[in-house]
């Protein structure tokens, strides 16, 4: 790996998706609850999401040296359910970092009590925007970023 000096336009190359370990760095974990069921007993998409934007937005907000709000959501791949008792774990990965924006590649895996193995459950692409305390765009730092050997899935 060396690492690249990022610009407006660069885009970092991160790992592609496995499923067999989560890639990224852990941002969030949680337990999912009786309560963040859906009629089906399952957690409901909408819980999962959430709980993805939290993750994407701390890791984006660390970047950013400052406060960020999520701007766009870019794509969702529901793989499989996530359960009452599965311990979910959202794990991001740097896509892009533009002039007053942060493109994150979240993952969602979750431990299952049963199979005590990491499996992945949902996906997805975030963009965050950098703002100042008055809730107005601000430049994000620019900074170095390792190259890593796969691409992010598009």
């Amino acid at each position: 790996m060396t690492d690249a000096p990022m610009t407006d336009a660069t885009a970092v190359h991160a790992p592609a998706i496995t499923e067999t370990a989560p890639l990224g760095e852990l941002c969030t974990r949680t337990l999912a609850m009786p309560a963040d069921t859906n009629q089906n007993g399952d957690i409901f998409g909408g819980w999962l999401l959430s709980q993805m934007d939290i993750g994407g937005g701390i890791f984006a907000s660390k970047l950013a040296k400052s406060r960020t709000v999520t701007v766009a959501i870019d794509a969702m791949n529901f793989r499989k359910p996530v359960f009452v008792g599965d311990l979910v774990s959202v794990h991001a990965t740097l896509v892009r970092i533009g002039k007053t924006s942060i493109t994150v590649h979240l993952e969602a895996w979750v431990m299952r009590r049963k199979e005590m193995q990491f499996i992945l459950v949902t996906d997805g692409k975030f963009t965050y925007v950098a703002i100042d305390d008055q809730g107005n765009p601000r430049e994000v730092p620019q900074r170095q970023v390792p190259q890593a050997d796969r691409p992010v899935p598009a």
